[in-house]
C-alpha cells in the first residue's frame, strides 16, 4: 500500500512541477502584456475548464504534463487575429521573450530549491560532519563479509555475501549489536567513523579488539582476526559509482562488517538557505555530467530490454522515477523521495534550456541569434535580414522530436520491463 501511495504521490509531484513550469511561462507573458489564451493541465480531451478574462483554464484527461498557449510565439503563426497582432510574442523585445521562455526552467529551479530548503529546515537529516566528530554507533552487523569485489546488477551495490560460503564477519564474532557505541579499537580511542574506518582498513590479516559501550557498560572484545577484502581505494572521486570501479581501483583492506547510525540534525529556517544553496550547486553539477553521459548510456538501455542486467546509472523515465519514489516510500524514506523529486526538477530545468527546438532553449537561442545577426548586419551596413523562418527549421525540429520520442519510449520500456531498483527484487 505504501508503495502504491509513494508512486502516486511522486507522479503527482512531477505533474505539479510540469504544470508550474507552464504557469511560469503564463505569468511572465501576461506581466509583459502578451496574450495567453489557454492554460491546461494534462493533454487530450477536456474534463473541466473555465474562462477568466481572455484565458481559458482547465484540466484534460491525460495527466502527462500541461501547456499554455501564448499568441504569436513565432512570426509564422497563422492563428493570430488582426487585433492581437501588437501583442504577439515575437514582436516583443528579445529580453522579454527570453524571460518568458526561461521562466519554465527557473520555476523548476525554484521548486527544487524550495524542496531542499524545506528538508534542511524542518527534517532531521543525516549529518556527515557529526558522523566524523562523534563516537560511531553500530547500526547493522553483517553476519558474513564478501572478500571479492562484485557488484550486484540489480541494486548497483556490493554483492551480498552468502553465509557458509563467505567468512563470518569479525563484528558478528565479537558479538556486536545495533546501538553499540565504539569507543576504542585495539586500545586506541575512537572519535569518529572515518577514523574507525581507517584503523579497520589498516588491520587486514591482523587480530584486533573492539571496546564498546552497551547500556552504559564498557566491554572489550577478545581479539578477532580481520580478513583482507577487495574494496575501492579511498582516493577515488566521491561521485564514482560501484559500477564504475575497475580492478585497478581496488585494494585489499580489512573489513569489520558494520554500518554506522548516522547522527541527524536540522539546519533551521535560516541555516537551510545555505545548506540548500550548497546542495543546489552540487545538483547542477551532477545534472550537467548526467546530460553529457546520456548518449553513451543508450546501448545499456537497449541491452536492459534484451535481458541484460539493468545498469543503475542509465537514464530513467517518469515511470522509473515514480517507481523509485514508491520504493523509497515503502521503506519509510520519504525524505530521500523528496531529494529525488528536487533532483528531477533540476534535471528537467537544465534539459529545457538546451538550444534545440522545440525546447524552450531552442526558442531562446533563435531570439538571440536574430538579435546578434541584426547587430552584425547593421555594423557592416547591410539591411536587417529580419526574423528566422521557423518553417525552414522544421526538418531539424522533427528530427529532435523523433530522437526525443524514441529515447522516451526506450526509457519507459526499460523502466517497465527491467526497472532500476534500490532494494532488490
Amino acid at each position: 500500500m505504501l508503495y502504491v501511495l509513494g508512486v502516486v504521490a511522486f507522479a503527482l509531484g512531477i505533474l505539479i512541477s510540469v504544470s508550474l513550469h507552464e504557469a511560469g511561462h503564463m505569468v511572465t507573458a501576461k506581466a509583459f502584456g502578451m496574450k495567453v489564451t489557454r492554460f491546461f493541465v494534462g493533454f487530450g480531451p477536456t474534463l473541466w475548464s473555465f474562462r477568466r478574462g481572455e484565458t481559458e483554464y482547465g484540466v484534460k484527461g491525460i495527466p502527462l504534463g500541461g501547456f499554455c498557449k501564448i499568441v504569436g510565439m513565432t512570426p509564422q503563426d497563422d492563428d493570430v487575429a488582426p487585433e492581437d497582432q501588437p501583442r504577439a510574442m515575437w514582436r516583443f523585445p528579445v529580453w522579454k521573450r527570453t524571460i518568458v521562455m526561461g521562466a519554465g526552467s527557473v520555476t523548476h529551479f525554484l521548486l527544487g530549491f524550495a524542496v531542499l530548503w524545506g528538508l534542511f529546515a524542518f527534517v532531521a537529516l543525516p549529518d556527515e560532519q557529526k558522523l566524523n566528530t562523534t563516537q560511531p554507533v553500530v547500526n547493522e552487523v553483517s553476519q558474513c563479509v564478501p572478500l571479492k569485489w562484485q557488484v550486484d546488477p540489480d541494486t548497483g551495490g556490493l554483492q551480498d555475501c552468502q553465509a557458509g560460503k563467505d567468512p563470518q564477519s569479525p563484528a558478528a564474532q565479537m558479538g556486536l549489536r545495533h546501538g553499540d557505541k565504539i569507543t576504542a579499537i585495539d586500545g586506541q580511542p575512537v572519535t569518529g567513523w572515518e577514523q574507525a574506518t581507517d584503523q579497520i582498513r589498516a588491520s587486514a590479516n591482523k587480530a584486533i579488539t573492539i571496546t564498546y559501550e552497551r547500556d552504559g557498560v564498557s566491554t572489550t572484545t577478545a581479539p578477532v582476526m580481520v580478513p583482507a577484502a577487495e574494496r575501492p581505494r579511498e582516493d577515488l572521486p566521491r561521485e564514482t559509482t560501484f559500477a564504475e570501479v575497475t580492478r585497478d581501483d581496488l585494494e585489499e583492506v580489512g573489513v569489520l562488517g558494520i554500518s554506522p547510525v548516522y547522527p541527524t540534525s536540522k539546519a533551521g529556517p535560516i541555516g537551510a538557505f545555505g545548506e540548500a544553496g550548497s546542495f543546489t550547486a552540487q545538483m547542477f553539477e551532477r545534472t550537467v555530467v548526467a546530460l553529457k553521459r546520456v548518449p553513451e548510456k543508450i546501448p545499456a538501455l537497449w541491452d536492459a530490454l534484451t535481458g541484460a542486467p539493468r545498469d543503475p546509472n542509465t537514464p530513467m523515465s517518469v515511470v522509473g522515477a515514480s517507481r523509485l519514489g514508491g520504493e523509497l516510500a515503502q521503506h519509510g524514506l520519504w525524505q530521500e523521495a523528496l531529494f529525488l523529486l528536487a533532483g528531477l526538477n533540476f534535471f528537467v530545468g537544465v534539459f529545457n534550456l538546451l538550444p534545440l527546438l522545440p525546447l524552450d532553449g531552442g526558442h531562446m537561442a533563435i531570439a538571440w541569434f536574430e538579435k546578434a545577426r541584426s547587430w552584425l548586419y547593421g555594423r557592416i551596413g547591410r539591411a536587417d535580414p529580419g526574423r528566422v523562418d521557423y518553417f525552414k527549421l522544421m526538418p531539424i525540429t522533427y528530427l529532435v522530436i523523433l530522437i526525443g520520442g524514441g529515447f522516451t519510449l526506450l526509457t519507459v520500456a526499460a523502466d517497465i520491463v527491467n526497472p532500476i531498483t534500490l532494494f532488490g527484487r
